[in-house]
């Protein structure tokens, strides 16, 4: 039986789940809650790997690219191609927002929200420097994780042979780490199952309704940002097929959508980037998490532009040209600020809503739907994660031997 099971492809093994899940959530309905446990047990796995995955990986990665100046150019090439999918996929939001046909009359109930308090950019900053490493490892506060690990790894490749010992440490630790994280990923189906009957069995299909021109709003920018801004990227300079691609990302698509989580499916991303991408674990290592944390198309760049404008329709207040301007400019910033975590794009719409002096009680209409609607903006970033991997890994050539043989134009 279990050789049955394996020797399906992993891909079609969650695809599988996923399209179980949504129908035991129909056919249960409520009852279908029960199997949440699933879920929360596979995500409870995975949380289990981030921290220290991310922490031998990326002190990996720094001591293996001990080229400082190849460093800084990977990092600034890295972070200028996610602001530039950022701004277009303000873009892209601002372009189908305008373009829907909301209707005359919503007739929407407010839902209860959650108040919570955005920190100042100064106490952000701050924030970045662990006052106390070991507390913030225990606390899985990436952000001030990253940085540690980048400062011990840079710390590392100062001294010279003198770091030799702890290399060996650290690379054992990821070579640990990432044996964990194959064995964790065989739930992977499980945990899709539970989720998804769970968000269906709760929501309930005809309580969407109301909200199905946002979400399918939301829904069609995301895909349009996949499909022809992601797949053209890597199609024209990431030396892969479109279709290879798409098939390879597909597992950590489907991990990242039902679970909400950038941070959640990291494990899931640096297997498909360095087993199907090709992209050395070195870069991985860097890219990945730093994705997780500032690339947030889906999340601070489609969703604020739509929601944005749904709000105004939903009051009546039109925007000009400077609100479209400053939503776009705003959403691209909110991207690089918005945490990979459930729920955080909520908060960062607020900045958008306050800078084009939109109503903020405006999100309560849509707090309902935001689990629905984090699930593909999730699924959005984590596919840009992995295209700026594969991009820029094969720019600068950080690529492994195999991808010599990646499928090429011919496969498109």
């Amino acid at each position: 039986m279990l050789k049955f099971w394996f020797a399906i492809p992993f891909w079609q093994r969650v695809l599988g789940a996923l399209l179980l899940g949504v129908t035991a959530g129909v056919v249960l309905g409520e009852q279908a809650t029960a199997l949440k446990p699933l879920g929360t047990l596979f995500i409870n796995a995975i949380r289990m790997l981030v921290v220290p995955l991310v922490f031998f990986s990326l002190i990996t990665s720094i001591t293996s690219l001990a080229d400082n100046h190849k460093m800084q150019r990977l990092a600034f090439k890295t972070v200028a191609l996610f602001l530039i999918t950022a701004f277009i996929a303000s873009l892209i939001g601002l372009t189908v927002g305008s373009l829907m046909n909301w209707g005359e009359s919503l007739q929407l109930v407010a839902t209860e929200v959650r108040e919570r308090t955005i920190p100042p950019v100064a106490d952000v900053l701050t924030g970045l420097i662990p006052t106390n490493p070991i507390a913030a490892l225990a606390e899985g506060k990436v952000l001030q994780i990253i940085l540690f690990a980048a400062l011990v790894g840079i710390a590392m490749n100062a001294i010279g042979e003198k770091a030799d010992p702890m290399k060996k440490v650290v690379q054992s630790g990821a070579d640990i780490m990432y044996q964990i994280t194959r064995m964790v990923l065989e739930l992977t189906p499980i945990g899709v199952f539970g989720l998804m009957a769970w968000v269906v069995g709760s929501f309930g299909l005809a309580t969407l309704l109301p909200l199905a021109k946002f979400i399918g709003a939301i829904y069609l920018a995301c895909l349009i940002h996949i499909l022809v801004v992601y797949g053209g990227l890597v199609k024209l300079f990431g030396n892969f097929s479109y279709k290879g691609f798409f098939k390879a990302v597909l597992p950590a698509q489907l991990v990242a959508y039902s679970s909400a989580s950038s941070y959640g499916t990291l494990p899931v991303t640096f297997k498909v980037a360095t087993e199907d991408l090709n992209v050395s674990k070195s870069y991985a290592s860097f890219v990945l998490p730093l994705g997780a944390t500032i690339n947030m198309d889906g999340c601070g760049g489609i969703f604020p532009a739509i929601a944005a404008i749904f709000i105004a329709h939903i009051y009546g207040i039109p925007l000009d040209t400077l609100d479209y301007l400053l939503i776009a400019i705003t959403a691209t910033i909110a991207s690089v600020g918005t945490a990979g975590v459930p729920g955080t794009a909520m908060v960062m719409l607020t900045v958008t809503l306050s800078v084009v002096g939109l109503p903020i009680e405006g999100i309560a209409f849509i707090a309902a739907v935001d689990r629905i609607v984090d699930m593909m903006r999730t699924a959005t970033n984590v596919t840009g994660d992995l295209m700026v991997a594969r991009v820029i890994g094969n720019q600068e050539n950080v690529l492994e031997v195999a991808s010599q043989t990646s499928p090429t134009s011919s496969a498109s």
